[in-house]
């Protein structure tokens, strides 16, 4: 009897197995309005967030599930569509003028937008989509509408919150819009399944816009590790980019805007030396990202911030570069410094580790997940220069703390794989197309 039932359940869990995999969606349609995948992270509005759609996109594929990317178009010379890679199609719609539309200015292109995505629907059959993952509030509102005319599911994902973005400000930032603050709130609303990066954002999204947790789902975003490894070392990293094999590297990497706090890497480098007039023959501070946001209105203010500190030969501006080329200025630091105000989740917290090269972190957002404080990095609360300045001077007064910390942070990154992060996204929009299908039954029983 029990060797039935053993048998019986063993049966009916493949059955279950073969229904589950029989439900996962063959075909998603990805919306990134206003960031597109074939950008470089580090300018404009590209970041951290092109890079989890390109990853996850690719990953999908790598696992059946066909991702469209519908984004919009910013220059005249782009085709229609691009194969990113096999399975993965970006779509460029036409929505306002290609150049010089700031983030700000995009949601009077979301009827152009919305209507350049149906069209290309209406080319295809009858439930070609079989469910709809947006990106950022701006995707979110085109998706709430092709998802209610297709008869689809759909998911979306914050990436950052307004409202908590405004609790975090960075003195004399711009607050988000009352406008963005209503959209999240009916994005949140319509759709069938949320992504949150973390726990902590998952508890902001029940907390600031009263999500129901069931529909929360916590997805841990992933890194390259082939690209973003230790590879060859520091010694070689440093010897490429020109830089002193003995020297205390401090890097910043990331967009230059108040949100991202650049300038209190400044500060603290500038505290530091004060104190500890010696280092400066043997400290550089690489800033490499360009100006974004409402960074934009002054781009050289960063510069001018490093001679009023009288830091400025310590300090090199570098605009931003390739994936690779990012991969070697992490290997080449004996930190990472992020001092962000907020950060959903800090994606090149992770890239660092993965290279073997620790993090200096605000406790803010995702950070105390992507950093083990005191382990693979150290993170610091609030955002006093001083703080930074002490952890620094630890860096410089113990050659090997880089090493170490390093070896912890490399082990740390390999389990933020991006195959675990396509999977746990596969697993959610399978509870995604159940509950669709769940409610669709019961409207219509």
């Amino acid at each position: 009897m029990s060797q039935y039932v053993s048998r019986l359940g063993r049966r009916s869990s493949a059955t279950s197995t073969r229904l589950r995999l029989h439900r996962r969606p063959r075909r998603v349609a990805m919306l990134s309005v206003h960031t597109s995948p074939l950008h470089q992270p580090g300018t404009g509005d590209a970041g951290g967030m092109n890079v989890y759609i390109v990853e996850l996109a690719q990953r999908l594929a790598a696992i059946n599930i066909e991702v469209e990317i519908f984004t919009r178009a910013t220059t005249a010379s782009l085709p229609p569509s691009v194969e990113l890679a096999p399975g993965v199609l970006v779509r460029h719609v036409d929505a306002g003028p290609y150049e010089g539309l700031a983030k700000e200015d995009l949601p009077a292109q979301l009827c152009a937008f919305t209507h350049g995505v149906m069209q290309a629907w209406a080319g295809h059959r009858p439930g070609y989509y079989d469910l709809v993952h947006t990106h950022y509030w701006l995707s979110g509102h085109v998706g709430w509408l092709a998802a209610q005319r297709w008869g689809v599911p759909l998911v979306h994902a914050m990436h950052t919150m307004a409202k908590v973005k405004n609790a975090n400000l960075a003195d004399g930032d711009t607050p988000e819009p009352a406008a963005r603050v209503i959209g999240e709130t009916q994005i949140v609303q319509a759709a069938d399944r949320l992504i949150a990066n973390t726990t902590e954002e998952r508890d902001e999204l029940v907390h600031h816009y009263d999500a129901d947790p069931a529909r929360v789902a916590v997805v841990h975003p992933g890194v390259n590790l082939d690209r973003f490894s230790p590879a060859d070392g520091r010694a070689a990293a440093r010897a490429r980019l020109n830089l002193p094999q003995d020297a205390l590297i401090a890097l910043f990497a990331g967009r230059i805007q108040p949100l991202k706090a650049p300038d209190i890497l400044l500060r603290a480098v500038a505290v530091l030396l004060d104190e500890r007039p010696e280092l400066r023959s043997r400290i550089v501070v690489p800033i490499v990202g360009g100006p974004s946001g409402s960074g934009l209105a002054k781009p050289e203010g960063l510069q001018k911030l490093a001679a009023r500190l009288g830091i400025a030969d310590v300090v090199r501006f570098r605009p931003p570069v390739g994936q690779d080329q990012l991969a070697d200025w992490f290997r080449a630091a004996s930190l990472l410094v992020m001092p962000s105000y907020s950060e959903s989740f800090g994606l090149v917290a992770i890239e660092a580790q993965a290279t073997g090269t620790p993090v200096l972190a605000a406790s803010v957002g995702g950070l105390p997940v992507a950093v083990r404080d005191g382990e693979t990095g150290f993170l610091v609360r609030g955002h006093n220069p001083a703080d930074y300045a002490r952890v620094l001077a630890r860096f410089a007064d113990d050659p090997q703390l880089t090493a170490r910390a390093g070896a912890a942070a490399a082990r740390h990154a390999q389990s933020f794989g991006w195959d675990t992060a396509a999977a746990a996204t596969a697993d959610v929009y399978t509870a995604a197309l159940q509950a669709h299908r769940r409610r669709v039954r019961s409207h219509h029983g």
